[in-house]
């Protein structure tokens, strides 16, 4: 959302492209053509992609299947259910900055202002206090007195960190039960002399057949979904 701000702001000074004019065809082409550009770094910075990646990459490692499920699918699942935890803030934005601006009841500027309200307030229900407060005392003067004062430079970053150190948490959660079973193969092929078989060959198929037989995938998208 800073990103297509500073952009309307470059493109202020173009003819037919002004904030305070309700001519919607520009500016449409305009934002159009802006999100397409921004869209992949939205996805990585607004939303839960980072954890929901960083749990599947964790998932994938521990399984040690090295490529299966591929990175193609693990992204579309990761989309998919991305959009399911985002659709309340996208209606939220198509009510208060999409559809008047469609309609010519307000302008560009306003449009951005209501727009960015949505996605901050989801971003400042998970961001922690402590990566907040970091961001913000690099760059401001003096730090607001309340949360929702934050501008998006802050709460963007500081949301970050936050789904990475909740993606890690769950990432390594997820990674024991994985590691015993690894454990207690290594332990019975060293002792019963298994030498010239590695570990894994025998723990890799026990790991998969565990995760399908208590319906991993199941549980592992409904206690990401619980988790926001």
């Amino acid at each position: 959302m800073t990103a297509l701000l500073l952009a309307a702001r470059a493109l202020a000074g173009v003819p037919g492209l002004n904030l305070g004019n309700n001519n919607t065809v520009p500016w449409t082409i305009v934002f159009t053509l802006t999100l397409l550009t921004l869209i992949p770094a939205i996805l990585l910075s607004m939303t839960p992609m980072v954890r929901l990646l960083v749990v599947f990459h964790f998932l994938r490692q521990a399984l040690g299947t090295q490529t299966a499920p591929s990175n193609q699918v693990l992204l579309g699942l990761g989309l998919m259910m991305t959009w399911f935890l985002m659709q309340p803030v996208l209606v939220q934005v198509d009510q208060q900055a999409v559809e008047p601006f469609r309609q010519g009841q307000i302008s560009g500027w306003d449009a951005i202002e209501r727009g960015s309200g949505p996605p901050k307030a989801y971003m400042l229900r998970y961001a922690r206090e402590k990566d907040l407060a970091l961001f913000a005392s690099a760059s401001l003067a003096s730090k607001p007195a309340q949360r929702e004062d934050l501008p998006l430079r802050v709460v963007i970053p500081a949301y970050m960190l936050s789904e990475l150190k909740a993606g890690f948490e769950i990432g390594a959660v997820l990674f024991l039960p994985f590691l015993l079973v690894d454990m207690v193969v290594a332990s019975i092929t060293t002792s019963i002399g298994m030498f010239q078989l590695p570990p894994v060959v025998i723990s890799t198929p026990l790991k998969i057949l565990l995760f399908v037989m208590v319906d991993g995938w199941n549980l592992l998208a409904g206690s990401l979904l619980k988790s926001f």
